[in-house]
């Protein structure tokens, strides 16, 4: 069992399954959310992506967004360039999703590792900034090799979700508070800052790290 702080205590057979135990985390679980998001992935790769024009692809990522990274740097389009970079865009009270995407990252880290090449970097992008402070956001990901957390103000954070064009909706819940929907995919973007390409939720290793040794030219 690893203590993923922030409220997440998965095991790592649990998450490399995508399921959890209601006994694992603090807090309601909305799992209506699950099934949203399976058929907006698959909406996205079976009839966005392929549609995506080279300029639009280009364009993703890029706009006048200004956050801070849990590394005391800002993120903002000039962070995509100058090495490959993976963006995916959660919350720290996610029950599932998000941390079963942090353990698939810790093993592509680890393969790289393995290989002798440096980690991924790596930017995990908050969509609920209400409660994801840098010191909250940064105690999720700090256990995974090239993660940073990113924060910021409501206004800016709703600039990068529109310019990586992913999707996020707060959902009530039953009894009060709230949960977040939102996209499960990881994008890859190459050393000038453009899209390469997707990784999906919870797709098989080998599948990710050859999108990813593409992307590093490995």
């Amino acid at each position: 069992m690893r203590d993923l702080r922030g409220g997440w205590r998965l095991s790592l057979t649990t998450l490399l399954k995508g399921t959890t135990d209601d006994r694992a985390y603090n807090g309601s679980h909305h799992r209506g959310g699950l099934a949203g998001l399976a058929l907006l992935a698959v909406a996205w790769f079976t009839l966005l992506a392929p549609k995506l024009d080279e300029g639009a692809a280009i364009d993703l990522g890029h706009g006048d967004y200004v956050l801070e990274g849990t590394d005391g740097q800002p993120f903002t389009e000039a962070s995509l360039r100058g090495a490959p970079t993976a963006v995916f865009f959660g919350f720290s009270h996610c029950p599932e999703v998000c941390p079963t995407t942090l353990a698939h990252i810790d093993l592509w880290q680890a393969e790289l590792e393995a290989a002798g090449a440096g980690p991924l970097r790596t930017y995990f992008v908050t969509v609920d900034p209400e409660r994801d402070t840098l010191g909250m956001i940064g105690d999720d990901v700090n256990w995974v090799p090239g993660v940073v957390g990113v924060s910021g103000s409501r206004e800016e954070v709703d600039k990068a979700i529109r310019a990586f064009r992913v999707y996020a909706s707060r959902i009530s819940l039953e009894g009060g508070g709230y949960t977040m929907d939102h996209s499960a995919f990881v994008l890859l973007f190459d050393e000038r800052g453009n899209f390469f390409e997707p990784i999906r939720y919870e797709e098989e290793l080998e599948s990710a790290m050859a999108k990813i040794r593409r992307v590093m030219a490995m």
